[in-house]
Formats: structure tokens, sequence, C-alpha cells
């Protein structure tokens, strides 16, 4: 962890438990929110840290077997009394998200000696750079400035010599940009496994290189932006998408903005979901087949190698109708009907109807309906209905919206399928049209 020096005298050092699975982000909502008036407005700590008297709040949380542990610590220029109450109140913090959890205060350390120890160790780190480069003469200087240059340098990269960074031929990962100007940026920006398409039409290059790496299309926010990714998603198999804030360009962003804008990638099919380009989406089945259901009808191989740019329906649709499978012999992995409780068939019967509208339903304790929104405006609804205990759509569930139905306390999220999920909240059950099928 990171502390700022400039700002601290003293050091508290908590230990959190909770029970569950909790983040940084939740740690922190509870300390702002859970001693917010208990201390007064001279220790209101949102003021202490928008003047600088207390610094950023750092943890350190593990989850493991299903609690979490970890680590809280404030740097603080407040004097000791003042240290010292803040310190007492962290511990009457009872709940951490939505898990119980105890925090106990294991000391507050007086920092300035260690302080006085960095200045030492610096003043002698300055000391030793200064003796370097009184020795360094003019030619080394421009030897070393040559060399840092060339290993940033773009190379050109396939058949079509395509503009990348160096990385790219050794990369599992790589990054679409749209042009040269826009790989140069993010060599700038210490990003070096980039490569641009050069235009509208995509290169083989590119197509052969999304069959075998992670592809993420970083591509601007305007007009070209869109065809580009259009024709991308027509003819490549992208896993991620990035855009850059609307109205700019890749090549005009800071390194702050390129990094910020790669961490809020999200998935290519819950993209193509959002907007409604199901029917425009590369899928290579000859490449990476999916895996079939056992018992299911099984596809007829394709005749060409070269797989084709065209929309396929989910491989667990077909399983439905049973009356064309009548006339043959009977299989012993052929699955039969479901029964379900009359929850779960109510939340079937919702998903059915539903099915194509991108359109999305809350529901409350008694699973009546509170409200109908469309599915891209589903997160801002869930993030205000306080009454929602429940949520049917037909899309894609992510871990935006599982982590989102958490906070809100609520018990089912019933979607079409189920896109990247990293971690499943305790307490919620999750439904997709193949778990309700009959």
């Amino acid at each position: 962890m990171n502390i700022d020096p400039s700002t601290t005298k003293y050091l508290i050092q908590a230990r959190l438990e909770a029970e569950g699975i909790v983040e940084k982000p939740d740690v922190v909502g509870a300390v702002f929110g859970q001693t917010e008036g208990l201390l007064g407005e001279e220790l209101d700590l949102r003021d202490l840290q928008k003047s600088g008297r207390i610094g950023r709040i750092e943890v350190d949380v593990q989850s493991k077997k299903g609690r979490s542990e970890g680590t809280i610590l404030i740097p603080s220029s407040l004097d000791q009394v003042e240290t010292s109450i803040l310190a007492a109140a962290l511990e009457t913090i009872d709940r951490v998200g939505p898990c119980k959890a105890t925090i106990k205060v294991d000391k507050v350390e007086d920092t300035r000696v260690t302080k006085r120890n960095k200045i030492i160790e610096r003043a002698r780190s300055l000391l030793s750079s200064m003796v370097e480069e009184s020795k360094t003469s003019g030619s080394d200087l421009l030897d070393e400035v040559r060399q840092s240059v060339q290993v940033s340098e773009i190379v050109s990269f396939g058949a079509e010599r395509l503009p990348a960074g160096p990385n790219v031929a050794d990369s599992d990962a790589i990054i679409i940009v749209e042009g040269r100007q826009d790989v140069l940026n993010l060599l700038r920006s210490g990003i070096k496994n980039a490569i641009a398409v050069e235009g509208t039409n995509v290169p083989k290059t590119i197509q052969e290189l999304s069959k075998e790496r992670a592809l993420t299309a970083f591509v601007d926010g305007d007009r070209g932006g869109d065809l580009i990714l259009k024709e991308l998603l027509q003819v490549a198999e992208v896993d991620f998408i990035a855009r850059a804030p609307r109205g700019k360009e890749v090549e005009e962003l800071t390194q702050k903005q390129i990094m910020k804008c790669l961490r809020n990638k999200i998935p290519a099919d819950q993209y193509v979901e959002m907007y409604g380009l199901s029917g425009q989406v590369y899928k290579a089945e000859s490449e990476f087949p999916e895996p079939k259901p056992a018992g299911g009808p099984q596809p007829r191989p394709e005749p060409r190698p070269e797989p084709r740019p065209e929309f396929r329906p989910e491989p667990r649709e077909p399983r439905e109708p049973r009356e064309s499978r009548e006339d043959r012999p009977p299989a012993p992995l052929t699955p039969t009907t479901k029964v379900l409780n009359p929850k779960l068939e109510k939340y079937r019967d919702m998903l059915l109807q539903l099915g194509g509208s991108s359109t999305a339903r809350l529901l409350d304790d008694g699973d009546g309906v509170v409200t109908e929104v469309p599915v891209r405006e589903l997160v801002d609804a869930l993030k205000t209905a306080k009454q929602t205990r429940a949520v049917v759509f037909d899309g894609i569930i992510t871990q935006r919206i599982l982590d989102i139905a958490s906070e809100m306390n609520m018990h089912s999220v019933v979607g079409t399928k189920m896109g990247t999920i990293t971690k499943q909240p305790a307490g919620i059950e999750v439904w997709t049209r193949s778990d309700l099928a009959p």
C-alpha cells in the first residue's frame, strides 16, 4: 500500500473481518457512511479528507471460503487526541456492504521517525544520482536516448505491413486501433501490443490474429469508430470492446484517459446485446466449437475449413421440440421435462414473454412487477429501485449486474445467458434460459 507521507503524522492500522465477500469500495463506503455524523462536524471524515488532514484510505482485503479478511490504513495529520478518537470510531462499524463485519484497531503509529529515515535515504539517492550524472558524457546521453526510442519504435506486422507495437508478435492479448497515430499514442503510454487496421476494410492479418489471441477493439468515439467496430464484429472474433469518450479520438487521449478506457472495456457479447447487433456478429464454430449438451442433436460439419461470418442460434435452442425425435430409437441421455417450482415457472414464462424485446422486469418480494425498462437502462434502474428483490430480463447476466443486485439485497437474477462472471455473490440465485428450459 502506498501512503502519502506529506499528509501523515500518524498512521491508523486496523484489522477487518467480514462474514462474506467484500471488496475495497465496500470497506471505504462503510468507513465514510457509518462514521458520518458520529464525531461532529470538526471530525467529519469527508471534510477532513477534502482539507488534506486525512489521507487516502488504503484497504487490502482477501476473500477465502466465504469470509473476508484484510487491513485498513488511514494516514492522519491531526493531533494525537483527534487521531485516537477517529481510530476508536472505526471499531463501531458493524457492517460492510451486505455482510456483518468487525474492525479492530491494531495500533496508531507515529510516522515522523520513519519520515526522517526516508529523508536520509532519499538524500543519499539524490547525491548518488548527482555524482553519476556528472560522470556521464554527452555521447553517452545520446546513446541512451537513441536506445530508448528504438525500444518503443513502431514495427510493420503481417503481409499487409500493418503499423504495430513491438510486442504484438509475442503477446497473448492484442489491442486493435484505427491508425498509425493511435499506435504511437499507445506506445507513449507504455502499451506495446497495439496494431492498426488502417481503414474500415479489416485486413486478413487481423482476422487470423483474432482466432489465436484475446482481441480488444479500442476505437474512436465518433462515427468512424462505429463503422470500424461493426466491420470488426462481422469478420473477426472480438473479445472485448473499449471506446474513446464521445467525440474524442484515441490519438488525442492522455495516458490517464487511455488507461481508464481500457479498464472500462466490456465483453463483446454484452456490447452486441446492448446495441442490437446480434445478426451481424462473426461466429467461428469450425475453429472453436462450443460444447454441446449430452443427447442433443449434433450439427453437420462445415464443408469448408474457413468459418463464415454469420449468426447462429444458441446451441441449446434445438433441444426444445421433441416431436421430431419420436421416430428415433430411444437414447439413454435424452433429457426429460424439468419439473420446476411455481416461482421458477413464473420466471420462465416471463423470460419467454420478453424474448427478443431487450426488456427487463423488476419484481418485488411477491414477484409482482414493479417496473419494466429497456435492458440498456437496467443498471441505472437497479440502483434506484429500492423495492426490487428480483429481476427478469432479455439480456446477458454480467458481473456488474450481479454486484448491484447484491448491494440491493436481491434474491434472484434471471437472464438469457451468463456473461464473463469472476465472482458469484452469496445469497443470489442466478437462472438462465437453459436452466429454465423444459
